[in-house]
């Protein structure tokens, strides 16, 4: 998209912009924000957790100075909850985690504006882009299939069921190998 402009961060750099992040999310959830799961004290409080885990990173897209998006996510360390609530049988090892082989994209997202114009993927690109995990999970809502849709188009392979939290709703876990594991 012209114009796009993109910015690394990592944990401590996102202190500074995390008030416009929790804008950015509250106007691309404003439909679900009632909901005790997508209201943006939960949505703030997971992404405290990911700040807090070694590799962590971020990029946030912005158009004329104003944040349009941003994905941000952090390296599963052995001792990660991430798999907790797979539903799914997977084959041994699958979910075996070594604090360097999987990186978790726990959120893209970009505001209603800028979708369709490519920005969803330079913002998940770039994020990726200097990663060495070997391969790149993440969780798409089971209902959203147009969202599952497009990341399969960049990819990822559907992985299994997972109920993060007992509150949340059901997500596909999908996986993007990067490297032969």
């Amino acid at each position: 998209m012209e114009g796009l402009q993109l910015a690394w961060r990592d944990a401590v750099g996102l202190g500074d912009i995390r008030q416009q992040l929790l804008d950015v999310y509250a106007e691309v959830y404003k439909g679900r924000l009632s909901d005790d799961f997508h209201s943006v004290a939960r949505f703030d409080e997971r992404l405290g957790w990911n700040t807090e885990v070694a590799g962590f990173a971020a990029v946030v897209g912005y158009v004329d100075e104003t944040p349009i998006g941003y994905a941000y996510g952090c390296t599963l360390l052995e001792t990660t909850r991430w798999w907790n609530g797979l539903r799914t049988p997977v084959p041994d090892g699958a979910t075996t985690e070594t604090g360097a082989r999987t990186f978790a994209l726990s959120e893209l997202m970009v505001v209603e504006k800028v979708r369709g114009t490519g920005c969803a993927r330079q913002v998940h690109d770039a994020l990726l882009s200097d990663r060495p995990e070997e391969r790149v999970t993440l969780l798409v809502e089971r209902d959203h299939l147009k969202v599952r849709s497009l990341y399969e188009s960049w990819g990822y392979e559907w992985f299994g069921e997972v109920l993060p939290f007992s509150d949340a709703p059901l997500y596909d876990a999908l996986i993007l190998r990067r490297r032969t594991e």
